[in-house]
């Protein structure tokens, strides 16, 4: 596993700078894409800063406080909170990626810097491609903050003792279409996707996958236990990983049909990155809760409460502009009980936490 889990973040760090260059020759076609899917493998060895230690504490929290305020998150510290609690030298954070605009990997490296300001130590930021070896990297103790999905927040809780710290409201309404080509004439409900092939995203993605399920199971009293079996009620089934990936196999008929986060589709039309009227959207799932960012638990708990508040102050408009598509949007404060409906579909569908 350890082994496995250091080829996962060279592969994370190349699939990065690929998508920093493509970016680059790509900038005029590309604007937007998910705001929350589908996020990283890991496990293993604590991942350091490739300029070696970190910053003196000290000297950074005051620069930071040279013409840094509630604006970009960073507040005024006194004393010396990381020796505390014996805080990390450095913290892991891990954000979604979102190949489709070209700013967004520049926002998430500006974060980081008002995080690492606001809290006195390094911060190593990073984007993955899927829930599950992400929450496998927390367990691990490799990664320290995560963005996570509804369902990918359960599974993180009980296999790595996350803990809630803010949520990430959406700019449009989240949830789950199922889509197929939009001159498919022979599907058009979902009892018409039986017998056909069909793409999930990931198996820890709330819109990807547990929201989407649960429609096909309630609506046509399908077994949770069995729809991913070939030829149970699908021909085969695949997991695409993300949610353009379902969108553009869904479009150049590698799947007959697929499920994803319906606000993905119009991004990806906007960017070119996907033709209008390509797809077509055949049904869609209930409102799904918001993603959240969460804390590893075993983190000193001064160190999660400077997190926190750090989230809850980042007030930089042009950063939710190009992460989330609304300069207005804000992090918001989030508890268990926001998410209990989530844990409610995850029993009924028999999904355990880990």
């Amino acid at each position: 596993m350890e082994n496995s889990w250091l080829l996962e973040m060279m592969q994370w760090k190349e699939q990065k700078e690929m998508r920093r260059k493509n970016n680059k020759v790509c900038a005029a076609a590309l604007t937007m894409i998910i705001g929350i899917m589908a996020v990283l493998p890991g496990c293993g060895p604590t991942v350091r800063a490739e300029n070696g230690s970190a910053p003196d504490a000290a000297q950074e929290v005051n620069t930071a406080q040279e013409g840094k305020g509630a604006q970009d998150g960073s507040t005024a510290q006194e004393g010396t909170d990381l020796q505390a609690e014996d805080w990390p030298e450095e913290i892991t954070v891990v954000q979604m990626p979102n190949e489709n605009n070209p700013n967004v990997g520049q926002k998430h490296e500006e974060f980081s810097r008002a995080m690492e300001e606001a809290l006195g130590i390094k911060v190593k930021e990073m984007e993955g491609t899927e829930y599950s070896v992400g929450i496998e990297g927390m367990a691990s103790g490799n990664i320290d903050v995560m963005l996570v999905s509804p369902m990918s927040y359960y599974q993180a809780k009980e296999r790595a003792n996350a803990q809630l710290l803010v949520s990430t409201p959406m700019a449009s309404e989240y949830y789950t279409a199922f889509i197929t080509q939009a001159d498919n004439e022979e599907i058009n409900t979902l009892e018409d996707l039986k017998g056909k092939t069909f793409a999930f995203v990931d198996q820890a993605s709330s819109s990807g996958y547990m929201y989407p399920k649960a429609k096909l199971v309630n609506k046509l009293s399908l077994d949770p236990d069995l729809l991913e079996n070939s030829g149970y009620f699908f021909d085969t089934v695949a997991f695409a990983g993300q949610h353009p990936s379902v969108a553009t196999g869904v479009a150049m008929g590698d799947y007959d049909a697929g499920a994803v986060a319906a606000s993905v589709i119009d991004q990806m039309v906007q960017a070119g990155a996907l033709e209008d009227g390509k797809l077509k959207v055949i049904d869609r799932t209930d409102t799904i809760p918001n993603p959240a960012y969460v804390v590893r638990g075993d983190l000193p708990e001064s160190l999660k409460a400077k997190l926190k508040e750090f989230f809850l102050n980042y007030s930089d408009a042009s950063y939710f502009e190009e992460v989330h598509g609304d300069p207005s949007i804000r992090f918001i404060d989030v508890s268990e009980e926001d998410y209990k409906v989530v844990y409610d579909t995850l029993e009924a569908l028999h999904i355990e936490g880990e």
